[in-house]
């Protein structure tokens, strides 16, 4: 049988441990995250500088500024569906890297209370005689605690969620506009 003081420090060493491999995670999938957006980014910007190499090239060769103006207007209908894509690729980059952020501190912070809940009980087991208004108040604290904490994920998840279709409504009504606006060029 294990001592109270003992119990404690092993908890401790478990939590210490826990707090880690939480930061561990989160700090894996922000990097991910920033590695697909850099990826991203630099995707973006190579086909971007051979496209104005060549949208140059066709300017420079036109024959009469009616030519000219012709080609600068037919770029904006395909300028504005790849900045519409790098807007969706961007806004699915940081809703995949909230979504994994968000599994990967429900899991540790799943097993953190699971491990607290399990010392508690362990502790009320062996708690000295008249402590059982100490243990249960603990209990109730910690059983309110985690509560909150459900309930605040629930709210930020509903909050991501609510931000993801604000942006998605709006790439589509840019998209619907881009495309109302192009044929009016022409």
């Amino acid at each position: 049988m294990f001592s109270i003081p003992e119990q404690f420090s092993n908890a401790t060493k478990a939590n210490f441990e826990a707090q880690f491999a939480i930061f561990s995670a989160l700090t894996n999938k922000a990097f991910e995250g920033v590695e697909k957006f850099v990826d991203l980014n630099l995707t973006a910007a190579k086909a971007s500088l051979e496209e104005s190499s060549i949208t140059t090239k066709q300017l420079l060769s036109a024959k009469d500024p009616q030519e000219f103006f012709s080609l600068a207007s037919a770029q904006a209908q395909p300028n504005a569906e790849k900045t519409l894509a790098y807007g969706r690729h961007l806004a699915n980059i940081a809703s995949s890297t909230s979504a994994e952020f968000s599994k990967a501190a429900e899991t540790q912070i799943a097993e953190t209370n699971r491990k607290v809940i399990s010392l508690v009980e362990e502790v009320s087991k062996n708690a000295p005689a008249g402590s059982e208004n100490a243990v249960a108040l603990f209990k109730s604290a910690l059983g309110n605690a985690n509560a909150g904490y459900e309930q605040f994920s629930k709210t930020a998840k509903q909050a991501v969620e609510s931000i993801e279709s604000n942006v998605a409504q709006a790439v589509n009504q840019f998209s619907a506009a881009a495309a109302k606006v192009a044929p009016a060029r022409k």
